[in-house]
């Protein structure tokens, strides 16, 4: 089974970001044009033409590739860029081959995908600069192997468009986890477990905690 999170908003404050051949630091964002400058940061989405002519997508993708080991810029892996501990939690139970987070910014990586800092969210009580609609043009990664291995989502109806779209074609059991007072109208192929808790922000930690518990909710979805 592998275990697909959202993302988070709040990040380690430490977490390395991409630059631009200038050495300005890059602060990714869905509207560069809302974001309020802060002197220290070049603003940009992750699709948009650096300043080397390949997007900052395609150069994220190849210092995964080619500076992964001496990652000059100090980019964290996705399991240690957010700060809430479920993340890291979730590795240390299931490995880190079987963690994947959901990105607003950047699409479906792994858990050990260097990361780049990004203020991207589905959240409709964000900033217009950092608020990512659906109607937003995104080359989002899908990075889940298609292996035939069942897959569970834990994370809110924000980012439910977004997992459906990439993981539509996944051929392994695609388990929707929710806590709602309904069952979700799920596309073909996807399936839905209550999680029942009377938590509402944020409750996927808690569902995530259940898992590493071994508690029946693992049975469920295994």
């Amino acid at each position: 089974m592998k275990i697909v999170i959202q993302c988070a908003g709040r990040k380690k404050y430490d977490a390395g970001s991409m630059e631009s051949l200038s050495g300005k630091p890059v602060m990714f964002v869905a509207r560069p044009d809302k974001a309020p400058p802060d002197g220290k940061h070049t603003y940009a989405r992750p699709d948009d033409i650096s300043d080397d002519g390949k997007t900052w997508r395609e150069r994220l993708l190849d210092y995964n590739k080619y500076n992964a080991k001496n990652n000059p810029y100090g980019i964290l892996p996705a399991w240690q860029l957010y700060t809430n501990p479920a993340y890291a939690d979730l590795v240390l139970k299931f490995g880190l081959g079987k963690i994947f987070i959901l990105s607003a910014g950047w699409g479906l990586i792994p858990a050990n995908f260097l990361t780049a800092v990004y203020d991207i969210t589905f959240s409709g009580k964000s900033q217009p600069f950092n608020r990512r609609r659906r109607k937003d043009k995104y080359l989002d990664f899908c990075m889940l192997p298609d292996d035939g291995e069942d897959v569970v989502f834990l994370g809110g109806k924000s980012y439910l468009p977004l997992f459906y779209k990439l993981t539509t074609r996944h051929k392994g059991r695609k388990s929707i986890l929710y806590n709602s007072m309904y069952n979700p109208a799920l596309p073909l192929g996807f399936e839905s477990i209550l999680y029942k808790t009377s938590t509402r922000q944020n409750w996927h930690y808690e569902c995530a905690k259940a898992l590493i518990d071994n508690e029946k909710l693992l049975g469920a979805v295994s």
